[in-house]
């Protein structure tokens, strides 16, 4: 039997019912590496030995009457989670050779619940773009067309799981980091609530690995299907254990919901900073006919949405200003002195971004305070609504592009060039006020490329996005194998 595109669940299920055992399951899922990731190249670490020995002890441990959420499946991380023996680089060349001497957090909660390790997956370097490609590792690209990215900068993870490289992976998301490659490569996706799933051990090379309360940034579950994301999310969730965890659980609240028709959507597919490619724009119309079609209540339009002019500034204010705060000082008084220049009607996102490098603590302490403002405004919005449907970027995958920089690429939206880095506004809707998105396969591009969507929920309430997501993959079909 071809286990590698079982969901994790159903692989579960096989192993407790003596039907294969993780040796096999590790075995294959190697086998299809080996085979098939020359021409994708998402697996930059391959950890195939200690993956075999946890493979055969997930088996003893079954023998013996363990069960555990995750005993002996196959699974990636992310090439920027620190683990112990692998080189953890960011992509970095001057960090090539850079051991991390303990698991990060996540990883140890994987291992915890009996997962089997196969690698790390791609990144681009530093973590800062909407591809993965690298000097150390290469270019990843996308399992439906190699001329395309597979997204960034988890992309690497969503790549490998189009593939079949192993059941589960894990991401993390500041500018879309998740879903975008989800959403290039046909899997799903989940954003956590900002602060619900303990992040330490996600560092740059040679950084210490401390607990800390990141300011956008999550890390989160990628997999196949939505139910599998819950079922790794149930693994990830909870406080650091050196901090709140000396005191605090995690008990997130049930969905809202179980059917379809009691879920009322606010539909979104216009931006006014960036317009939506028809693709795009074609596989939300899919999606909130099928939630009309399901019985849900669903609405284009509401005054209580906070406004998304003013939302994509401010994140990109505060996206940027964490860059522009580890400039050294003369680079960031320069940027200081450009931002200063700039003509006060200037209102686009490029000024945006450079105001935002160029923030004093002062800045950011006031939009904090206006942050705080959006959120408010969405706990209102889901007094009306349990979800919001929007895109995730406004175009499918993009051909690799490569120029260094970024500010000069550009995206092309049904014909006409945007700049590239615009189309971070949809990922910014849930990130600047740290709010959980759940990313879908929807449908497919005129030629053949997948196209997801985000599904954002309320704070805190993360199992509502999921089965909103869940309950749509029922209904339009989910996840389908590269052809």
């Amino acid at each position: 039997m071809e286990w590698n595109f079982l969901t994790a669940e159903e692989l579960a299920a096989a192993l407790r019912a003596g039907e294969v055992t993780s040796a096999e399951l590790t075995d294959e899922a190697i086998a299809r590496i080996e085979r098939d990731d020359k021409a994708i190249n998402a697996i930059c670490v391959p950890d195939f030995d200690r993956a075999r020995a946890a493979a055969r002890d997930a088996d003893q441990a079954r023998a013996r009457g363990e069960d555990r959420p995750l005993l002996g499946i196959p699974v990636t991380v992310k090439e920027s989670y620190n683990i112990a023996g692998l080189p953890t680089t960011w992509g970095m060349p001057p960090h090539r050779n850079y051991l991390p001497a303990e698991d990060a957090v996540q990883v140890s909660r994987l291992r915890a619940a009996g997962a089997v390790v196969l690698g790390k997956t791609n990144v681009p370097m530093g973590l800062q773009d909407i591809q993965s490609f690298n000097e150390i590792y290469g270019t990843t690209n996308n399992p439906w067309d190699h001329a395309r990215t597979a997204g960034g900068s988890s992309g690497g993870s969503a790549a490998a799981l189009a593939s079949g490289f192993g059941a589960l992976s894990i991401g993390s998301d500041i500018a879309g980091s998740l879903r975008t490659p989800a959403h290039f490569c046909g899997v799903y996706a989940h954003k956590p609530t900002l602060g619900l799933v303990a992040n330490r051990g996600m560092v740059p090379p040679t950084a210490p690995a401390l607990p800390t309360a990141l300011d956008l940034a999550v890390v989160g579950p990628m997999a196949r299907t939505a139910r599998d994301l819950t079922l790794l999310l149930d693994v990830m969730a909870g406080p650091d254990p050196l901090t709140l965890g000396v005191a605090h659980e995690v008990t997130l609240p049930p969905a809202r919901h179980e059917r379809l028709r009691d879920f009322r959507v606010l539909v979104l597919d216009d931006h006014p900073l960036i317009p939506t490619g028809s693709a795009v724009r074609a596989g939300v119309r899919r999606v909130a006919d099928a939630l009309a079609d399901g019985g849900a209540r669903v609405e284009r339009h509401s005054p209580l949405l906070p406004d998304l002019t003013e939302a994509a500034v401010l994140y990109t204010h505060l996206l940027f200003s964490g860059f522009g705060g580890s400039f050294p000082l003369e680079a960031y008084e320069r940027l200081r002195a450009q931002a200063a220049g700039l003509d006060a009607d200037d209102q686009s996102l490029d000024a945006a971004r450079l105001r935002g490098m160029a923030f004093s603590h002062r800045d950011w302490i006031e939009a904090d305070s206006r942050r705080e403002l959006h959120r408010h405004g969405w706990r209102q919005l889901f007094t009306e609504f349990d979800a919001v449907v929007c895109p995730i970027t406004p175009t499918p995958a993009f051909p690799h592009d490569h120029n260094p920089d970024l500010l000069e690429r550009r995206i092309d939206i049904d014909g006409t060039d945007y700049p590239y880095l615009d189309q971070l506004v949809w990922a910014g809707v849930a990130t600047m006020p740290g709010l959980p998105a759940t990313a879908i396969p929807a449908t497919r591009s005129p030629e053949g490329l997948p196209v997801g969507v985000q599904f954002i929920g309320p704070a805190l309430e993360d199992r509502t996005p999921l089965r909103l997501a869940e309950l749509l993959e029922q209904k339009i079909g989910g996840f389908q194998a590269p052809q």
